[in-house]
């Protein structure tokens, strides 16, 4: 996963935006639970001693050490946010991956995985009250892309932030929708958020359009106007977010009002 700090908060510099978060160390988590997000990914809470907290956008790193002594290190976005030692997880599994297949598969309640972090100072969001920014912001989201957008959009929830929030969400089918019962939740709280669900291999029956990669045009249909100078992030697999990012910069959205993270194979 790299995560492209293009920007910083209105006023701060980047030097204050990395002293905000929270200092990242190593940290042994036992797993509180896991069960299937989609057919393909898992939800994992953690149990974290000693975790400092992190901020909603956040990812972390984790070690797992075969009985040889072998370590692989993957990182991987946080879902949940705040002061809480509680972190969760959502995973999706990749067929030639070293770990995404264990942590989906094998891993079991009260199992104990290495993580370090909290990591990323950049591809964040806070309240408006702590930032002082309260330009209204979009979220642009491939498949897992959607992790940290959810945990960005639950802390808004959380603090009834009255920032204009719009997620636009590119999905397989409805089958791979990540938190899809909390998103309706999530729309209906009090902090404003809308949510627009593009289909790319199979729709509901009643959906309006159909199935098909999103495009310049619908990006454009589905998206807060250049006009507003939202505060944008976007993440998805690689060539996902460079086809959004230039898309939407087409679009006269300022390339320092973007912020893209993207992931590979794990």
């Amino acid at each position: 996963m790299s995560a492209d700090g293009i920007a910083a908060p209105p006023g701060a510099s980047p030097l204050a935006a990395i002293r905000a978060v929270p200092r990242a160390g190593w940290h042994v988590a036992t797993v509180a639970a896991t069960h299937r997000e989609t057919p393909n990914a898992s939800r994992i809470e953690l149990d974290v001693d000693g975790w400092p907290g992190n901020a909603a956008g956040q990812h972390l790193d984790v070690r797992l050490t075969a009985p040889d002594a072998y370590t692989a290190t993957r990182s991987y976005s946080i879902a949940s946010s705040g002061d809480s030692t509680r972190v969760v997880l959502a995973v999706d599994k990749l067929p030639d991956g070293e770990v995404s297949p264990f942590l989906v598969d094998d891993l079991r309640a009260g199992d104990q995985l290495e993580v370090h972090g909290p990591l990323g100072a950049f591809f964040v969001w806070r309240p408006a009250v702590e930032s002082g920014d309260d330009r209204p912001v979009q979220l642009i989201a491939g498949g897992s892309g959607v992790v940290p957008l959810y945990a960005m959009a639950h802390a808004h929830a959380d603090a009834s932030d009255p920032t204009p929030f719009r997620l636009l969400y590119s999905v397989r089918t409805p089958r791979d929708v990540y938190f899809a019962d909390e998103w309706r939740a999530l729309a209906a709280a009090s902090a404003p958020l809308q949510v627009d669900l593009v289909y790319t291999r199979q729709a509901p029956d009643d959906w309006p359009a159909p199935p098909g990669r999103i495009t310049r045009e619908a990006l454009e249909a589905a998206v807060i106007p250049a006009a507003e100078r939202p505060r944008v992030y976007v993440c998805g697999s690689t060539g996902f977010v460079e086809r959004v990012a230039d898309w939407l910069v087409g679009l006269g959205h300022a390339p320092g009002d973007i912020r893209t993270e993207r992931y590979g194979g794990t």
